[in-house]
């Protein structure tokens, strides 16, 4: 995968492959979370890309990123709740 809003190449952890397939997120979601969520930043490195899809149960998805030379998700969560 890439990322054309952040322009390098995405890739997924062993662990976010693994919660790809538990929550029943495509790479297709995926990328539309990337691409066109709301990104939180917690520091530099480390940020939170969520975005909603209301046509889920489990609505706001979140990817946990570190953007470095490349976009790595570490993991994908499901039922995500912005806090303040």
């Amino acid at each position: 995968m890439h990322s054309r809003r952040f322009g390098r190449p995405v890739v997924l952890t062993h662990h976010a492959r693994q919660r790809m397939q538990e929550r029943e997120v495509s790479a297709a979601e995926v990328l539309e979370i990337i691409e066109g969520g709301t990104v939180r930043h917690k520091d530099e490195r480390r940020a939170w890309i969520y975005r909603e899809f209301p046509e889920r149960l489990d609505n706001l998805l979140c990817v946990a990123v570190l953007l470095d030379d490349a976009i790595i998700i570490k993991t994908i969560m499901n039922h995500w709740e912005v806090s303040p």
